[in-house]
């Protein structure tokens, strides 16, 4: 039974909350050893921008550090830690969450461990912070405050207590992982794959995001879906000036029904639009105004129902588009996965399902391992799967029992072309 880890082993920190404070934090950790743990709080669901509320550092000698970057936002100061400390590792679980609002703060870490990332490439059933805590230190981790408001203030101290706990233990949580990557002799992989993590583009904007309104399904012509859009844009613009989540402004449910039933009185259109909202407050005449110049806009200026897809389709429909593909697909995947059975780990940490998806659509080329690195691949993974792949993309007939879309990462829905 793992052992409740209820408080800091060292005790609760006060909360930095001015940049004299953040001045004496750098200064501690400089007294410490060894890397960096770090860890930020977001209000996600509850804020629109994904700013950090809280940022928890812990160095071994060099303390245990919470700070409010609210106030204690001196940003020369973030970015001495960040220069004091690069030759350091710095140590964040399942970091592609939180590097972004750390280097709004100006942190930006030049050496990388990822303890999320480092047990899938171990094989971890459980990669969760507190599992693996659980299943590598024999400590269990108190999670009762994982969704609250970080954008509220005062913080509570058990709020603080909580988040602190994700810090204090990670230094040796590393070094567990680090471990059982060298007994598998896979941590010069993982080391390829968070190198790779912090020199990896910010994600292009979504086209047409408003699109992926929940209840599309239900837009039968382009005049609801002209709506949809001016409405999903409104909204959107205005969480971003109040700063709170679109959803909590109004959720998709009343969008969709606005845009379907078409009030044309102001009262009717207030009640369908406000009656699943947090807010107290709402610009209804300025939404108004634009809900009905929604309604007279030409025919020209409305989007078209279907979008052409620059994705490729899913697998599901290759068969019908691209037979010689799917043939190819069906046996690489297969092979992917015995490679990834036979080293035990994910299939997708061995290869990313897209980068397959995007092999086996096109004619086979002659060097699979330069294709692969073309596309994205690390050269570890190269190395592990191109001479498993290069015979499947010969394969003219689909492998009948194709390998579980269970066990491979879900494919992006797309719209048909």
């Amino acid at each position: 039974m793992p052992e409740p880890l209820l408080a800091p082993r060292n005790g609760l920190p006060p909360l930095v909350t001015s940049n004299e404070e953040l001045a004496k934090v750098i200064s501690e950790l400089a007294k410490g050893h060894g890397p960096i743990a770090i860890d930020a709080e977001r209000a996600s669901g509850y804020r629109y921008s994904q700013r950090a509320y809280l940022i928890q550092i812990f160095r071994r000698d060099g303390g245990l550090h919470l700070i409010d970057p609210i106030v204690a936002n001196d940003r020369q100061l973030w970015k001495q830690m960040s220069d004091d400390f690069a030759d350091q590792e710095w140590i964040i679980h399942a970091s592609t969450q939180d590097l972004a609002c750390l280097r709004e703060v100006g942190l930006e870490p030049q050496i990388l461990f990822d303890t999320e990332l480092g047990g899938r490439l171990a094989g971890c059933e459980r990669v969760g912070l507190g599992p693996l805590v659980e299943s590598m230190l024999d400590l269990s981790l108190a999670k009762e405050h994982s969704a609250v408001d970080w954008s509220l203030r005062p913080l509570k101290e058990e709020w603080l207590n909580y988040a602190a706990l994700d810090v204090d233990v990670l230094v040796d949580l590393r070094d567990k992982v680090a471990a059982l990557l060298e007994s598998q002799g896979k941590l010069q992989w993982a080391e390829e794959e968070f190198a790779s993590i912090l020199v990896a583009p910010a994600p292009a904007p979504r086209t047409d995001p408003w699109r992926r309104t929940s209840g599309m399904h239900k837009i039968r012509d382009r005049q609801t879906l002209t709506i949809i859009r001016d409405m999903w844009n409104a909204r959107a613009e205005f969480a971003q000036e109040i700063d709170i989540s679109s959803g909590r402004v109004f959720n998709d449910d009343s969008l969709v029904e606005l845009a379907t039933k078409r009030p044309k009185e102001i009262n009717d259109f207030a009640h369908i639009l406000t009656k699943r909202t947090r807010l107290t407050s709402h610009p209804i005449e300025r939404w108004f105004d634009i809900y009905r110049a929604s309604l007279i806009t030409p025919l020209a200026q409305q989007p078209e129902l279907r979008v052409p897809s620059k994705e490729l389709p899913p697998v599901k429909i290759w068969a019908q588009r691209n037979a010689p593909g799917y043939a190819r697909i069906t046996h690489a995947r297969a092979a992917v996965a015995a490679v990834a059975e036979e080293l035990g780990m994910p299939t997708e940490n061995l290869l990313s399902p897209e980068l397959l998806r995007r092999l086996c659509w096109s004619d086979p080329v002659a060097d699979v391992a330069s294709e692969l690195l073309s596309l994205g691949a690390r050269p570890w993974q190269v190395a592990l799967v191109s001479a498993a792949i290069a015979p499947t993309l010969l394969e003219t007939t689909p492998l009948v029992t194709e390998t579980p879309e269970a066990s491979l990462a879900p494919e992006a829905e797309v719209e048909e072309s």
